[in-house]
C-alpha cells in the first residue's frame, strides 16, 4: 500500500509538471476565441516563446531575461496573427496554420545560425533556468505520513511557473466574467454588430484579447525551455499547442473545465512516460510508439465524443467588416 501511494503522489505530481505549459496555452487560447479570433496558432507561439526563451537565456544568464523575451515574442506573433485576420479579415485557420509551420522552421534556421548546435541552444544552468521552489516546511513534513508526501512532493518543489499556471486559471475566470473588458470580450465574440454599434472598437478589443493571449502563451513557451527543461530543442513543443486548443474546445471555453481538460491529457502523458518499457501480463512489452500516441488518441476520443455538446462563440471564425 505504501509503495502504491508513493507512485500515485509521483504520477500526480508528474502531472501538475506536464499540465503546466497546457493550461497557461489553453488560457491564452481562450481569450482569443472568445473575442471571435480562431487561435490555432498557439503552437507557434508556444515554440517562437520557448526558442526565445533559451536563446535569451543563454546569452544573458537570468531566466527573468529569457521569461521576458518569450512573452515579448510571443505577443509579437499574436499581433502578427491579428494583423492577417482582423484588419485585413484573412482565414484565421489559414493564418494560424501558417505561423505555426514559420515558426517552426525559422526557429531551428535562426537557433543554427547564432549558436551552431543544429538548431538548439547551449544548455541552461544556474540562474538560466526557473529552479523548483521549496515551500516552508516542505523538508520539515517531509518523513510525515501521508500529509508529508502531499505536501512536499504534490504542492510544494515546482518551479514559480507550474504556480503561476494554478493561479491564472481562478485570475481568468474573474477577468472573464467580473470585469467590464470580460463582459465586452464575451460579446464580441457573440455579436461583434451590437458591440461596435455600442460605440466600441471590435478590432481594438480583439487585438487587446490577442495580447492578452500572447502573454499566456509567452509563459507557456518559456516554461517548455527554461523550467521543464534546459534548453530548446528543434519541435519542441511536440503538438501541445494543439493539445491545449483541444482541452479549450473540451472546457467549452470556459476556465475551469478547461483546466479539467488539460489535467486529463496531462495525466495521460504521465501514465505513458511511466509505461515505457513495463512488461504487461499476457502482452509483454508494449511498443514504445504505441505508448506515447495515447495522449493524442485520448484527446481524438474525447473531442469526437464531447465537441458536438460544446457550443463555440457564434462569431468565431468570421471577420467583422465594419458597415459604412
Amino acid at each position: 500500500m505504501g509503495e502504491f501511494f508513493f507512485m500515485l503522489v509521483l504520477l500526480v505530481d508528474s502531472t501538475l509538471r506536464v499540465a503546466a505549459p497546457l493550461v497557461l496555452a489553453a488560457l491564452g487560447g481562450l481569450f482569443a476565441e472568445r473575442s471571435g479570433v480562431v487561435d490555432i496558432g498557439l503552437e507557434g507561439k508556444m515554440l517562437g516563446a520557448a526558442f526565445a526563451a533559451a536563446a535569451a537565456a543563454a546569452v544573458t544568464g537570468s531566466a527573468w531575461l529569457g521569461l521576458a523575451a518569450a512573452v515579448g515574442v510571443s505577443v509579437m506573433l499574436a499581433l502578427l496573427h491579428g494583423y492577417a485576420c482582423i484588419t485585413h479579415a484573412g482565414n484565421q485557420v489559414v493564418s494560424g496554420m501558417a505561423l505555426n509551420i514559420v515558426v517552426a522552421g525559422l526557429t531551428v534556421v535562426v537557433g543554427n545560425a547564432w549558436f551552431q548546435r543544429g538548431g538548439q541552444t547551449p544548455q541552461l544552468t544556474g540562474d538560466a533556468r526557473f529552479a523548483p521552489i521549496d515551500l516552508p516546511l516542505a523538508k520539515t513534513l517531509e518523513d510525515v505520513p501521508v500529509i508529508g508526501a502531499l505536501y512536499s512532493e504534490i504542492v510544494s518543489g515546482h518551479n514559480i511557473l507550474v504556480y503561476m499556471a494554478a493561479i491564472a486559471v481562478p485570475l481568468v475566470g474573474w477577468f472573464v466574467y467580473r470585469t467590464r473588458f470580460g463582459l465586452r470580450l464575451r460579446a464580441v465574440g457573440e455579436n461583434p454588430a451590437a458591440v461596435d454599434t455600442a460605440g466600441i472598437s471590435v478590432s481594438g478589443l480583439r487585438y487587446r484579447a490577442l495580447i492578452v493571449g500572447g502573454a499566456l502563451c509567452g509563459l507557456s513557451g518559456a516554461y517548455l525551455s527554461i523550467a521543464h527543461n534546459a534548453a530548446f530543442i528543434r519541435d519542441m513543443s511536440a503538438g501541445k499547442g494543439y493539445l491545449a486548443l483541444a482541452a479549450l474546445i473540451f472546457g467549452k471555453w470556459r476556465p475551469v473545465p478547461t483546466l479539467v481538460a488539460c489535467l486529463l491529457f496531462a495525466f495521460a502523458d504521465a501514465i505513458q512516460v511511466r509505461l515505457q518499457g513495463t512488461a504487461l501480463p499476457l502482452v509483454g512489452v508494449i511498443p514504445v510508439q504505441f505508448i506515447q500516441v495515447l495522449p493524442y488518441v485520448l484527446t481524438v476520443l474525447l473531442l469526437a465524443g464531447f465537441v458536438g455538446r460544446a457550443v463555440a462563440p457564434k462569431a468565431i471564425g468570421i471577420p467583422y467588416v465594419k458597415e459604412r
